[in-house]
């Protein structure tokens, strides 16, 4: 009996191993073929196709961290962009404004430019030297007669003698020679020889490095001889060419004196204000008495 018993177990055992098998590979190729159609329809419901492999949480989580630095970083980089933006145009704004006020000033002294240039009554005249009139600004313009004593015919011996009397420089500059000259003669007090010799100089050396002082010392000749009307062009002429030279706000200056010498108060008060905003340091420092006296003798408002 254990012998028979025996030999009929021993088909038994083979055929339950191979069963197992045949199931565990079946298994294997559903979760496979599960598998393949969760990748071909990727939107599937899970009711009819159950995950196989869960994500671990290590990675899961990594791509949203990531995903969220780098938007976190951009929307702070559009901030300050936007920042950034809102300043300049701001500072485009502001600056727009301030040349459009300092364009309509200069507007207004050169809009007066016929009543600068002449008398009450007469033929017009420019205020700012034509490019084909020579240094002095009077070659091609018609200017009324001033309503004072005729000069002499001409200057007298001693005159004469006195100018003789004050060297010229002889350097290797002949630039700063001429215009040296001038000076000299405008500090002995010859203005009208000081005004022929500086006009000379700032034709015949436009861009010397004494220009700025030339023009300036021009204008002063005419002022300083009783002629605010001819020393007006070129005060202003001086600032307009360079108002980061020199002689320029000692130029916007002493228009603004002219101005008053001719009783035009709203040209005063123009160049006063200008003086005031572009060369604030100088109106506190170098130059500040005597905008303080120029600003007592009008009312501006």
């Amino acid at each position: 009996m254990g012998a028979a018993l025996l030999g009929v177990a021993m088909p038994v055992m083979p055929a339950l191993a191979q069963s197992g098998d045949e199931q565990a590979r079946i298994r294997k190729l559903e979760g496979e073929v599960r598998a393949l159609q969760r990748r071909v329809f990727p939107g599937s419901d899970g009711r009819y196709f159950e995950p196989q492999i869960s994500g671990s949480p290590a990675s899961n989580s990594t791509a949203p961290t990531t995903s969220t630095t780098a938007v976190t970083d951009i929307l702070a980089r559009l901030d300050a962009l936007e920042a950034s933006l809102q300043r300049l145009t701001g500072q485009v704004e502001e600056n727009t404004n301030t040349l459009r006020g300092l364009t309509t000033r200069m507007a207004a002294l050169e809009g007066g430019t016929a009543a600068i240039a002449q008398p009450s009554s007469g033929p017009t005249t420019n205020l700012l030297p034509d490019a084909g009139e020579t240094g002095s600004g009077t070659a091609t313009r018609t200017v009324a007669a001033p309503e004072t004593t005729p000069e002499p015919a001409g200057p007298s011996a001693e005159r004469l003698a006195a100018v003789q009397a004050i060297a010229k420089p002889q350097t290797d500059d002949a630039g700063d020679d001429e215009y040296s000259y001038g000076f000299r003669l405008w500090n002995a007090g010859f203005y009208p020889e000081a005004q022929q010799q500086l006009a000379m100089f700032v034709e015949k050396y436009p861009n010397h490095s004494r220009a700025t002082y030339g023009r300036n010392l021009l204008g002063r000749a005419y002022l300083d001889d009783g002629k605010p009307r001819d020393a007006a062009p070129w005060f202003l002429r001086n600032y307009q060419a360079d108002r980061n030279s020199r002689r320029a706000p000692d130029s916007l200056l002493y228009l603004a004196e002219a101005m008053i010498a001719l009783e035009d108060t709203s040209r005063a008060c123009i160049a006063l204000a200008e003086f005031g905003e572009t060369y604030p340091a100088l109106a506190a420092g170098r130059l500040q008495s005597q905008y303080e006296a120029n600003r007592q003798k009008v009312t501006c408002n």
